[in-house]
């Protein structure tokens, strides 16, 4: 009889140790949006589930090119966050896997529709629009109006005023230049940056850099995605935004699976945690204020509607090829890059 009860708690002890390192274990992840952001939602997780996060912060551009320079051993599980163009390039070279959640009607459509463009190897994250912030104190003290459209930022008065980033590194610039394309028509969007370029005081390697500088009296006048001027704009700064009066382009941020994922099971979870709504609400706790990709939960107020924004029909599927941003970027290196400060 003790033989067989030592038996039994053996047996019944390694069924606890089976089931509780099902539960733990860690993944490597690369988060591509802001890094309060990043931090929040690996620490939220690991406490909910005990899994480890070993999670780097990229602009997207950068990620796109660590996931190449891994694609023969690849180190990286999942990558999250920020504008879903370098996603969509890294689909369509291979270096990411599908992943179709059974959670699709959770989503808003235009989340929805990534899954179908990259036979799922992308999905919809959260969406937002370009837009230019401004220091209100600076502008006044300045003596210079409030830029309202495209043309107005291209005026000599805002000379050494205006920050941006670099469309090489970040997906937020690559979404400006693939946007004003759109909008302009190709040759007359490149006489268009040339001219912005005279303004620009600097060019950042990360998108997310332009809303603390504004915020902080740094620069006057910063290109981004709006919501990042307005987390700073409810944090109480003088901080004030816009969309561009002509039209502007916009993102839906991306999330994927990394093709050859060592631990593809941890990701996929952390994965649906952060597409549920506990995953998409600690954007707003961040002051992220993107708009999530789940319709089941209630939004933050303070993330800016859409409605007003004058969209334009953004080529996800054109803009999103790795040849057509190779291209665009060598020639905005050759033709804007280029020229003097």
């Amino acid at each position: 009889m003790s033989l067989k009860f030592t038996a039994a708690l053996f047996t019944c002890a390694a069924l606890y140790v089976g089931t509780a390192s099902a539960q733990t274990g860690s993944l490597n992840a690369i988060c591509s949006t802001d890094q309060t952001w990043c931090e929040m939602a690996a620490k939220e997780f690991t406490k909910a589930t005990g899994i480890t996060v070993n999670q780097t912060r990229k602009a997207t551009g950068e990620a796109l090119a660590q996931l190449r320079a891994e694609a023969a051993n690849p180190k990286t599980d999942l990558w999250w966050g920020g504008t879903g163009d370098p996603f969509l390039q890294a689909a369509e070279i291979g270096l990411l896997a599908p992943y179709r959640p059974d959670y699709l009607n959770d989503l808003h459509g235009w989340s929805v529709r990534q899954y179908a463009m990259t036979q799922n190897m992308v999905g919809g994250f959260y969406t937002s629009a370009i837009g230019f912030g401004w220091n209100t104190e600076l502008l006044k003290k300045k003596k210079l109006p409030e830029p309202k459209c495209w043309s107005d930022v291209i005026k000599p008065i805002y000379k050494g005023e205006v920050e941006i980033s670099h469309p090489a590194s970040s997906g937020t610039a690559y979404t400006i230049l693939a946007g004003l394309v759109q909008l302009m028509g190709e040759d007359a969007a490149f006489e268009y940056m040339k001219a912005l370029h005279k303004n620009v005081t600097q060019y950042t390697r990360s998108g997310t850099a332009q809303a603390p500088s504004v915020a902080k009296g740094e620069v006057a006048v910063g290109i981004s995605f709006i919501f990042g001027f307005d987390g700073w704009r409810f944090n109480k700064y003088p901080v004030a935004t816009t969309a561009p009066c002509e039209g502007t382009s916009y993102e839906i941020g991306g999330i994927a699976m990394v093709k050859g994922a060592r631990n593809a099971a941890n990701a996929k979870r952390y994965y649906d945690w952060l597409m549920s709504p506990a995953g998409q609400s600690i954007g707003a706790k961040a002051d992220s204020l993107q708009s999530p990709a789940n319709k089941t939960f209630k939004p933050d107020p303070r993330i800016p509607s859409m409605d007003s924004v004058r969209l334009i029909k953004y080529d996800f599927e054109k803009y999103g090829k790795s040849a057509e941003r190779r291209r665009l970027l060598e020639r905005w290196n050759k033709e804007v890059g280029s020229l003097s400060k």
